[in-house]
């Protein structure tokens, strides 16, 4: 994907394309993120300290500070980036961390960042080094400096920039550098989402796809959707899928179960590959403990894909514990295999 197709523009709109938008949106189900901060299920403590934040640079006529979001993926991070422009009636440039292997590769968002706007930098822990070292001063002093020529005669050129926003994401907080991190005025984590809110989210979303919706079949999309909203629309938009091939376009909870069910999805929402992670620390490894790097080679996956996509919600659900040895099936997680607890009803830890 080139550079240009990660990039994005948002502009305050009018109220003719608001309603314009409106009307699009009704037939449209190709994005279902809210468009503004106000219709944001969930999260409420961070939405509202970013609000104030927002509220005030607003009110000041300033440039909002650096906000760095981390937490588990579909949680509402890219969310949370979009949305905020609009507040500020400004635009955003998208990039990816993964995507910036050099400063030159970061030198056109900075030098086309309008003054007061956002650049969004998502899975910014992939950047390497050199490009956050190059980003310490743009995001201090809203300058770069490069240097020009080479040998004796090179010499160092500070250019300015114009102030603008940068927003991170993260999965994986840790990977990131301590002087990139200090760097950043507000820094976020995002949880996962409860029944009520993801039932909430499921109805809404229900509502944007022009599908029947009771409370019953929101509330098992939502317990089987692993406190994340992308993983609810998924589910919901598979069984939309399976309600107009098979049930002639009607919904209720005994269809909305068939069609997880067909998807492998369980009632806590744990997936085929969730199973097999757990099936494989307790078949292959006895239960535990064992590395993750041990459980990725067995697996034929990668231990940063178990470690940023399957484990956190595991971890929540209390089905594996991490122990200085390894990962550890709990009691809980044995219940769940439907295979016998160990002698006395505790994990071994050492």
């Amino acid at each position: 994907m080139s550079r240009s197709s990660r990039e994005a523009t948002v502009r305050p709109e009018t109220p003719s394309e608001s309603a314009s938008a409106a009307g699009a949106t009704e037939g449209d189900d190709r994005d279902l993120r809210p468009q503004r901060m106000a219709e944001m299920v969930g999260q409420r403590e961070v939405h509202e300290r970013i609000s104030i934040a927002v509220d005030a640079a607003r009110k000041r006529g300033d440039v909002l500070g650096h906000i760095l979001l981390d937490g588990p993926p579909g949680l509402g991070k890219t969310t949370f980036a979009t949305c905020i422009p609009r507040e500020l009636g400004t635009t955003v440039q998208i990039a990816s961390g993964a995507a910036l292997s050099a400063p030159k590769d970061l030198m056109p968002y900075l030098t086309n960042a309008a003054e007061g706007s956002v650049l969004f930098i998502d899975e910014i822990h992939r950047l390497p080094i050199a490009v956050e070292e190059f980003l310490y001063p743009a995001m201090e002093d809203f300058r770069v400096d490069f240097t020009w020529g080479e040998g004796v005669s090179a010499r160092t050129i500070n250019m300015p920039l114009r102030p603008f926003t940068l927003v991170g994401a993260t999965t994986r907080a840790g990977l990131i550098s301590a002087p990139l991190r200090d760097r950043f005025q507000m820094r976020e984590h995002l949880d996962f989402y409860s029944v009520d809110e993801l039932a909430e989210i499921v109805r809404r979303s229900a509502g944007r796809l022009g599908m029947p919706m009771d409370d019953t079949s929101a509330d098992e999309i939502a317990r089987r959707s692993r406190g994340t909203p992308r993983l609810a629309n998924n589910r919901l938009r598979w069984i939309r899928d399976y309600s107009t091939s098979r049930a002639a376009g009607r919904l209720d909870v005994e269809i909305t179960r068939r069609a997880l069910d067909m998807q492998g999805i369980d009632i806590i929402g744990l997936d085929a590959f969730d199973r097999r992670y757990l099936e494989t620390i307790h078949r292959v490894f006895a239960g535990g403990p064992v590395g993750i790097e041990a459980i990725a080679h067995t697996m034929s996956s990668a231990a940063d894909t178990l470690e940023s996509d399957v484990e956190p919600f595991l971890l929540r659900c209390e089905l594996v514990i991490r122990t200085p040895r390894g990962r550890q099936l709990t009691p809980r997680g044995e219940e769940h295999l439907g295979v016998p607890p160990r002698a006395g009803g505790q994990p071994r830890l050492f």
